[in-house]
């Protein structure tokens, strides 16, 4: 692995969910190369989650960003932590998301000034989601093929993303028909090009607006780096409420301005609205 001589930070998306937030932070115990500092950007947790978070507090370099819930406002609780973040690199992710071992040291393995990365998530059914333990995180057991069909999971070509081998990797890397789009369950790139296109779209609710983000790096000369098979999280089956036909007509509207006018700072960011 390549030595960095820059600072790595993690951005961790939340909203009342404690019990699969405890199992991601779990994941960032193990880590071969342990972040410089992790932010919790909470969109209006109730006090367990608070909780949860100050048990962490000795383990890991956790600090814990808050507003008062207004419904979904991750784009605003983002910006929040991007703001309170102090690392030259940034990786975004989620509650949902466990990361295996290896998972920061891949994002810096493929950091390259000019691009963005993009990376994707393998989903767990309900029950496994439910029965992980942390002995299962630590020991990469719940990274496992083998392991999960002893658990009764049932494996399609999705499960390929599990293979632990580099050279495999970058193959499926470079041939998968996905686009290497901003993902906010898996993604990262330099503070200073998030801080240039000025954040998350505020006015974004659900649906898009990591997406939306990831067109304005596009906008700025940002490329973007597919890493969807090498930087692994397995993601913890949840439902969504939140999502709603009008936020995701909405946003597509917003994406396709942002698109077609070559926009690079949203008008409803960090520098508007904090």
């Amino acid at each position: 692995m390549k030595s960095t001589n820059f600072s790595v930070g993690v951005i961790i998306s939340t909203y009342n969910n404690p019990a699969w937030l405890e199992k991601v932070l779990w994941g960032y115990i193990y880590q071969t190369h342990p972040a410089d500092e992790i932010v919790i950007a909470d969109d209006g947790s109730r006090d367990d989650t608070r909780l949860l978070i100050e048990s962490f507090k000795d383990k890991l370099p956790i600090k814990h960003v808050w507003h008062e819930d207004n419904g979904f406002q991750k784009s605003r609780i983002l910006n929040s932590a991007l703001i309170a973040s102090q690392s030259d690199y940034l990786i975004f992710t989620d509650q949902d998301c466990i990361p295996r071992k290896d998972f920061i040291a891949t994002h810096l393995e493929y950091a390259e000034k000019g691009h963005f990365l993009s990376g994707g998530y393998f989903k767990l059914p309900m029950d496994i989601s439910l029965a992980l333990r942390q002995e299962d995180v630590e020991n990469g057991n719940a990274f496992s093929i083998s392991w999960l069909r002893e658990k009764q999971m049932k494996c399609n070509f999705k499960c390929t993303k599990l293979v632990k081998s580099t050279s495999f990797a970058r193959l499926m890397n470079a041939i998968t028909t996905t686009k290497a789009t901003w993902n906010g369950c898996n993604a990262s790139g330099w503070r200073k090009d998030l801080l240039e296109i000025n954040g998350f779209n505020e006015e974004m609710q659900y649906g898009g607006q990591d997406r939306e983000f990831g067109e304005r790096l596009f906008n700025l000369g940002i490329k973007s780096k597919q890493i969807r098979y090498s930087a692994i999280v397995i993601h913890l089956d949840h439902k969504r409420p939140y999502k709603t036909k009008e936020s995701i007509k909405k946003n597509i509207n917003i994406r396709r301005n942002t698109c077609k006018s070559g926009i690079i700072e949203t008008p409803n960011g960090i520098k508007q609205l904090h």
